[in-house]
């Protein structure tokens, strides 16, 4: 089988391709290196057809996706608060780019289509845990983008007959999280805090709660996606099923280090949700997706990873 990974350098995506290497797929990258890095496929280089190019041009999305048997868009501007201070941006790459993906897939002919949807598409809908079927109320530009992504995926199922499948991403984090933007997500940040010395910051009062995702899990839940029978047109939840506070985070951390972590506490930002919990049955029906890295082990793995890589040693 050939897959078309774009956004494959990136921190979820490098790890999806280092798995489809190693079940022997062939695996065309497409990846503009804005937040890639070619060092992700260190790995798996020669083994895999890698093409720096953007989403947002056609013509190279098409040329990428010539042979391919699944599609696995995950390429986007991935922060809320970029999206909240250029909307442009995300919507240029997370709309166009995502059309120009889907157009280039039914031409192709290919097999499915999986795109890497977002838990942010739920807002701030009090209940939890989150279910697919709740009605969809993004507080970002990026969850608004985002979503839009999957109507566009389902419509191009309707219209065209192209399979495809969603699956949004609870809050993953794991190896190879760029952790030095400022755009990056809050765990790899706390780790290189904690790695440099410095005080974690939290955004809000540390209270809210997140599903965070170890990357193995989404990997093996999006691999499902692509070939399980009932999976067109739907949309999954990829989580865990539990969730955990980020002063429980900086508590686990400091269980790990030895020492007293104690953060500082900022303003709230701007289209972050309070609290978020994934309802995985849809996945368990459908998919026979069973997390198999829970949290504590996921944090245990990611810690040992930057302790390596950014410490003092490395």
């Amino acid at each position: 089988m050939r897959y078309l990974v774009t956004g494959g350098a990136g921190f979820i995506g490098s790890n999806l391709v280092d798995e489809l290497v190693r079940r022997g797929a062939a695996v065309v990258v497409l990846d503009d290196l804005s937040a890639g890095k070619e060092s992700n496929l260190a790995g798996v280089r020669g083994k895999i057809d890698l093409r720096i190019g953007s989403i947002t041009d056609l013509e190279t999305v098409q040329s990428a996706c010539q042979g391919a048997d699944y599609v696995i868009h995950l390429a986007a501007r991935t922060s809320v608060p970029r999206s909240v201070k250029d909307p442009l941006e995300s919507n240029r790459v997370n709309i166009d780019g995502t059309l120009n993906v889907l157009v280039a897939a039914r031409d192709a002919k290919v097999k499915r289509y999986v795109y890497a949807a977002s838990s942010s598409a739920y807002g701030e809908t009090p209940t939890l845990p989150k279910v697919e079927t709740m009605v969809a109320a993004p507080i970002s530009p990026y969850g608004v983008t985002k979503y839009v992504g999957e109507l566009y995926a389902q419509v191009f199922g309707r219209v065209y007959g192209l399979e495809n499948a969603c699956v949004r991403f609870f809050n993953v984090f794991g190896p190879r999280q760029d952790p030095t933007s400022q755009y990056s997500g809050v765990l790899s940040r706390f780790m290189l805090a904690i790695i440099e010395g410095q005080t974690p910051v939290i955004y809000g009062d540390g209270e809210q709660s997140r599903d965070f995702t170890y990357v193995s899990n989404v990997v093996d839940e999006v691999l499902r996606a692509c070939e399980a029978p009932e999976a067109s047109g739907l949309v999954f939840n990829g989580g865990t099923g539990a969730r955990i506070t980020l002063n429980q985070v900086l508590r686990q951390l400091g269980a790990f280090t030895g020492k007293s972590i104690r953060a500082q506490y900022d303003p709230p930002r701007n289209g972050d949700i309070r609290d978020s919990q994934a309802d995985i049955s849809l996945a368990h029906r459908v998919l026979g997706y069973e997390p198999q890295v829970m949290f504590d082990e996921g944090l245990r793995r990611t810690w040992e990873w930057y302790s390596a890589n950014f410490g003092k040693h490395a």
